[in-house]
């Protein structure tokens, strides 16, 4: 709710510089003139000279409550939470101020002693409209003041949002690449004839790391491709092992998600799973797309001596981060559940991509 009030008022608060503040409230208070003028027109028949001097009287007036008002009362009776003394002050700059209209408007008069003697009559009447401007500043600049500290608020909670996002996704994209790299090390010492291949799969994963993974969201595509690129990695380096399998059913199209969402899942079901020489072991994942729902599914085998996956790991990096980053990208939006099985782990991650 806060986001999108300051999203509405995003300039109601906000420091403009000083020239561009000067002629906004030169422009408010030309068009706050015309308007009068144009209305004592259409009242008393006037012509738009006499009601326009008449109205930059009125006006000469309400621009020293309202500044008195802004500049000095808010700050230091009404934000001071004085009240009482607040009101009474502004009234009484109020009753001050007002008979200096009537005053000047009386000697303007002095050719019309029809007006003259309505203006004595009425005069009482002129401090309404002057009360009425110091109260409409009043509220105006409650709500400015309010809207800033909204926008100031926000802005604050985005750079704090973005730096950790930003160091949750510096955790993971080393921490695969330190991986990949033993394992290329590995095939080289060994001359596999599999290396350049390994090569080549390396090389677009770091690109879309470096490149595209800075984006806040990413095309589900370019996702789909990095795992393929992943799982193909992964099954050169188990060979026969084990079975590796990843299926995608429904359409993608333009779907768009957070960057490396995934892999976290990935490399704890292969670390507890795959690595740990299991001759029969398996990996299986499973990604539904319905729209812009989706479900990532995947489970793994694992050793009856080894316990599943926990939440974090050394270093802070593995699925605690991926709970992090789904609290602060997809709030309210995901369901992310774990079960731990006797020979089995397994990961359900739905996802609304709207």
């Amino acid at each position: 709710m806060k986001e999108r009030i300051a999203a509405i008022l995003p300039a109601a608060g906000k420091s403009l510089p000083r020239r561009y503040k000067l002629w906004s409230h030169v422009l408010a208070w030309a068009l706050l003139a015309l308007l009068l003028t144009f209305l004592e027109m259409r009242a008393n028949g006037f012509s738009f000279w006499f009601s326009f001097t008449n109205t930059l009287v009125s006006i000469a007036i309400y621009v020293v409550v309202v500044y008195f008002n802004v500049y000095y009362l808010i700050p230091h009776y009404l934000k001071e939470k004085k009240f009482f003394t607040y009101l009474g002050l502004l009234v009484l700059a109020v009753v001050t101020v007002t008979p200096l209209k009537t005053i000047v408007l009386y000697f303007k008069w002095a050719h019309l002693p029809q007006l003259q003697a309505e203006l004595l009559r009425d005069m009482n009447l002129y401090f309404v409209p002057t009360f009425l401007i110091a109260v409409t500043s009043t509220f105006i600049s409650i709500v400015s003041d309010w809207a800033g500290h909204l926008r100031r608020e926000h802005e604050l909670q985005t750079k704090t949002m973005q730096t950790e996002l930003n160091f949750l996704k510096s955790q993971i994209n080393p921490h695969f690449l330190f991986n990949t790299l033993n394992n290329l090390y590995a095939l080289t010492l060994k001359k596999d004839p599999r290396a350049p291949e390994i090569i080549i799969k390396l090389s677009e994963m770091m690109r879309y790391m470096l490149y595209e993974c800075n984006e806040k969201r990413v095309p589900l595509q370019k996702e789909v491709h990095y795992i393929r690129n992943y799982l193909d990695l992964e099954r050169l380096r188990q060979g026969s092992g084990g079975t590796i399998r990843f299926e995608v059913k429904g359409e993608l199209k333009d779907q768009q998600i957070a960057p490396l969402m995934f892999i976290p899942f990935l490399e704890n079901a292969f670390k507890h799973g795959l690595n740990n020489q299991l001759a029969t072991g398996f990996v299986h994942a499973e990604l539904r797309i319905d729209g812009h729902h989706i479900t990532f599914f995947i489970e793994n085998s694992k050793a009856d001596a080894l316990p599943g996956p926990t939440l974090k790991r050394s270093g802070g990096i593995g699925l605690a981060n991926v709970r992090r980053r789904l609290e602060l990208l997809y709030p309210g939006k995901y369901k992310l559940d774990i079960a731990d099985r006797p020979n089995t782990w397994a990961v359900t991650l739905e996802l609304d991509l709207d």
